[in-house]
């Protein structure tokens, strides 16, 4: 990727105005970025936090309608317990200073994953400003938040089997659509883009049955240095792609 400096760039100044509607990303690199520094890696989530604020304000500039961030995996668990309550104190501490934003520039808030498994007093103002956020349909930042692909998809598979088991639904009426309903992202499309930062070639677990038919970006550039310019060279990049669908 190239120079994240510069002046912000603006929708008119994309060639074919081709935007995705739902962008993805895997912000990957934030302990490679404090480690390089000598810092800890609480350090890099923090660095992190405001790249993802730039990505947001730089897909709802461009017209993007869906942004999912990678927050944190249920597989992140297993990370000392010091960083992972680093990194929900940092996300809340990010709620509570954009929540103003949300509710000014109708930006809606989505999580997708178990929420419950959250910790208070993260959980409560989670949920607090999904609800007050609910009506707003300008904009949506869904965080994937203590969330797996294939917990995700075990899940809808239980509640497809209990819902056939109360004969609200029948078996030969199951295919990709109605599965799709059971998914936490039933109420958003499917990702066009997926980014991840860092280099690496994994998918880690992350939207699995979503990202069927997305156009996927792997940068070198770590998730910290990850600004503006770099969102915009991403964008520029799905637009080159012609998407065929299996056609």
């Amino acid at each position: 990727m190239g120079d994240r400096n510069g002046p912000p760039f603006k929708l008119k100044d994309m060639e074919n105005n081709k935007v995705p509607q739902h962008v993805a990303i895997i912000m990957d690199g934030n302990g490679r970025w404090a480690k390089a520094r000598g810092l800890p890696r609480i350090a890099g989530h923090r660095a992190g936090v405001e790249s993802a604020r730039e990505a947001v304000n730089s897909a709802r500039e461009l017209g993007v309608k869906v942004i999912t961030l990678y927050t944190f995996s249920t597989e992140n668990w297993k990370r000392p317990k010091d960083e992972v309550m680093g990194l929900f104190g940092l996300l809340e501490d990010y709620i509570d200073k954009e929540f103003e934003k949300f509710a000014k520039d109708r930006i809606r808030l989505m999580v997708t994953g178990d929420i419950d498994g959250i910790p208070e007093p993260l959980k409560s103002k989670l949920k607090k400003t999904i609800a007050d956020t609910a009506e707003n349909y300008t904009f949506t930042v869904n965080l994937a938040l203590n969330y797996g692909s294939r917990a995700e998809i075990a899940r809808a598979a239980r509640l497809i089997a209990m819902d056939v088991k109360a004969s609200k639904i029948k078996v030969d009426e199951i295919n990709e659509i109605v599965f799709s309903q059971y998914l936490y992202t039933k109420n958003i499309p499917d990702p066009d883009l997926l980014i991840r930062t860092s280099g690496e070639y994994r998918i880690s677990n992350f939207l699995l049955w979503q990202i069927s038919y997305a156009e996927v970006l792997i940068t070198d550039v770590l998730w910290p240095d990850f600004r503006r310019k770099d969102f915009l060279e991403a964008i520029t990049w799905f637009e080159n792609r012609q998407r065929r669908f299996g056609g």
